[in-house]
């Protein structure tokens, strides 16, 4: 793209947006064409728009310094390396200003206990990229138990959700002569032994789901063309998904399974056996977390009755592998751990002889060490870690005890812990320096009261000396969806571009998400969606009520399903806010099913093939329910062309049907990245400081000073 011609686009775009005022806001398909992802008209249309946003938002004297602040964070070299376990050693992908797409490199855990780490580059992907001339982005890598020298990495072209995979040999650190490669698609690859993958792939053109997702699984052998691989299980276009997955515990035994997604929630689980695939009698809300101790760990999002035993929703299960062989209706589950009321599960991951466990409580983290006994019961102890914090679990090493465990709070600096077994206490690998002052600040949990009488919970940072006048600048999170949970975290870019300028920052913790367990998110499915929109302007109004902020004041902010909640949240209370960031979103509610992976949401959002359900999209789909002559906040609605999952085409619609009805917006695609902010640093910072400049711009009016 060329400024000339994207000024010239953009001043053709404002000729056509003004003459197009007169357009009913119901002709949904006046916008269809921006649908097509890479289509001439369609980046014509993204290059005249970003054009005009960049000319507002980069023009601001506080987006240099902004933009700078969050490149140097992103690139600082003192950042705390993601590092995983493998063959003993401590890998990590590393970005920076000198590795633009970076590089995948390995360390001992004895230097990186060090200040100084002596890292080993095993590959460098600008190199790699440069050599064959590609846009080689990482998306990580599966090694063969237990050796784990052999591995299948996966790259994406631009940041796609669509990989290309490629085996690797770790002791010579290049790819294999005549190695095991998966030309570029939707797939997932799991190592059954040495010469051998299970493999989900659109095997003929067409062999996919509605959703875009593979449903056949096949044995790939080493030496032979995909041709010949030879198919184990066959789902059906209308399930969501099909994936194999091999898993081992330290002793050697392998979990082989195929998981058949008939929605986003529900699945049949098969075990692979020497001479059939069998189905398992487990619950369909169920995931498979671990498997230690020969013993399968499952994770229930519903309750799971078996003979007399019942175990509770939202916990923990085991079964016995080997009895699963053998009795595969008849598993005999015992409970591991079942949370209560305030508390949700976080997530697991084995070592050699224990199960760790993660858990919210109240939205806060905590650790458990689990272990089974001969009788074969569980037993469990608290991993001491700091309080008010939450809680992650990095990795774990099967071949001895240790185990990474990230602790992060708003004001908590993140830190690395290493727990080497359930009798010895953590200890701190790794800790951030801090990226913002966090000396004048304070965090503080109050609960809104939503339409309902439903309590929801929230987190406020804000100055300490705040005046309670409806005068601070403050920018509230949420997600509200997929039982995802959002608990504390330090994240730099607000602490630095927002609190240390005065603003506060909102999280709250709306049904949708699984901070409460599934219970929790079951509450807000299909056509009862509204109270999750309901939950936010709850919050929103306590701020208010509370003078903590008033609607000028008061910016939102969401990404996917997150931009969604945006877009429902601008449409339906413009009143009360005063900036809205709706980031790679869902916003055309009767063709999300349509569009790139869509119709894998079906079971949380509903089918406009439903009566009822295509009624309750149409009341609250973001793009149906724009009207002209409303006083909307001005958006920020951005997102990716490289995006195959959620897609542009909602924000390009939802922004292009603003444009004709006369309504302000901001509009910018990143024409990489995927289902992000950019492919590297530098496009991620530079979407970030667009993002912070527009809120200082919406909410603390013209610029003062620049970011330091």
């Amino acid at each position: 793209m060329t400024r000339i011609t994207s000024l010239i686009c953009a001043a053709l775009l404002a000729t056509s947006a003004a003459s197009a005022q007169t357009v009913p806001p119901d002709t949904t398909d006046a916008y269809r064409w921006l649908e097509e992802m890479t289509g001439d008209r369609a980046m014509a249309w993204v290059r005249a728009e970003n054009a005009k946003t960049t000319a507002v938002l980069e023009k601001d004297p506080r987006f240099a310094g902004m933009y700078q602040s969050a490149l140097s964070m992103a690139q600082a070299t003192d950042r705390i390396p993601g590092v995983r376990f493998i063959s003993g050693m401590l890998y990590n992908f590393w970005q920076d200003s000198a590795h633009v797409r970076g590089v995948w490199r390995r360390t001992t855990l004895t230097s990186f206990r060090t200040k100084s780490p002596r890292w080993t580059t095993v590959l460098d992907l600008d190199s790699l990229a440069s050599a064959e001339k590609a846009n080689w982005v990482w998306q990580g890598a599966s090694c063969l138990q237990p050796a784990e020298r052999r591995c299948m990495l996966s790259l994406s072209d631009g940041g796609e959700d669509a990989v290309t995979e490629r085996e690797f040999d770790l002791a010579t650190g290049a790819f294999v002569t005549n190695g095991f490669v998966l030309p570029k698609g939707k797939q997932s690859a799991a190592w059954l032994s040495q010469d051998t993958l299970l493999v989900t792939r659109e095997w003929q053109p067409g062999e996919v789901t509605a959703s875009g997702y593979p449903y056949i699984v096949k044995r790939v052998a080493r030496g032979q063309p995909l041709s010949a691989a030879v198919e184990l299980f066959r789902g059906t276009p209308s399930d969501v998904f099909v994936f194999p997955a091999v898993l081992r515990d330290a002793s050697g035994r392998q979990l082989r399974a195929i998981y058949r997604g008939l929605t986003f929630f529900e699945s049949e689980h098969y075990l692979i056996r020497s001479q059939d695939v069998v189905k398992l009698s487990v619950p369909k809300r169920a995931s498979v977390a671990d498997i230690i101790d020969g013993q399968v760990i499952l994770q229930l999002s519903e309750e799971w009755r078996s003979g007399s035993t019942v175990i509770r929703s939202g916990s923990l299960a085991a079964f016995d592998l080997a009895r699963a062989m053998r009795q595969p209706d008849a598993l005999a589950p015992v409970p591991v751990f079942e949370p209560t009321a305030r508390q949700s599960l976080g997530g697991t991951l084995s070592t050699r002889s224990r199960l760790l466990v993660a858990i919210n409580d109240n939205v806060t983290g905590k650790v458990f060490s689990l272990a089974r006994s001969p009788a074969g019961t569980w037993s469990r102890k608290p991993v001491p870690l700091p309080e008010n914090v939450s809680t992650f679990l990095q990795g774990g090493d099967a071949r001895s005890d240790q185990a990474l465990i990230q602790v992060t709070g708003f004001l908590t600096p993140n830190s690395l812990w290493l727990s080497s077994g359930p009798d010895a206490a953590p200890t701190v690998l790794k800790t951030l320096a801090p990226r913002f002052d966090a000396s004048r600040h304070v965090v503080r949990q109050f609960e809104a009261t939503s339409k309902d009488g439903t309590k929801v919970p929230y987190f406020i940072v804000h100055p300490t000396s705040i005046a309670l006048d409806g005068s601070t600048p403050t920018i509230l999170e949420a997600y509200g969806g997929f039982q995802v949970s959002n608990t504390p975290r330090y994240d730099a870019d607000v602490g630095k571009l927002w609190l240390e300028q005065g603003g506060a920052y909102v999280l709250a913790n709306i049904r949708g998400g699984g901070e409460f367990g599934p219970a929790w998110h079951q509450a807000g499915l299909k056509t009862r969606r509204q109270v999750i929109y309901d939950d936010f302007a709850a919050v929103a109004q306590d701020l208010i009520t509370r003078r903590v902020t008033s609607p000028p004041k008061l910016g939102i902010i969401g990404g996917s399903n997150g931009g969604l909640l945006m877009g429902v949240a601008m449409t339906q209370h413009p009143e009360l806010y005063g900036a809205v960031d709706i980031a790679v979103p869902l916003l055309d509610m009767l063709r999300f099913e349509q569009i790139q992976a869509g119709a894998s949401w079906v079971a949380e959002y509903g089918s406009v093939s439903v009566p009822e359900e295509r009624a309750f999209l149409a009341s609250i789909s973001p793009f149906h329910n724009l009207r002209p002559g409303v006083a909307y906040p001005e958006p920020l609605v951005w997102t990716t062309t490289k995006d195959d999952r959620v897609g542009p085409q909602h924000a390009r619609k939802f922004a292009a049907k603003m444009a004709a009805l006369g309504l302000p917006y901001l509009f910018y695609e990143v024409t990489e990245g995927g289902h992000g902010s950019g492919a590297n640093l530098q496009q991620s910072a530079r979407t970030t400081a667009l993002q912070y400049t527009y809120f200082a711009r919406r909410l603390m009016g013209p610029a003062r000073a620049t970011v330091p």
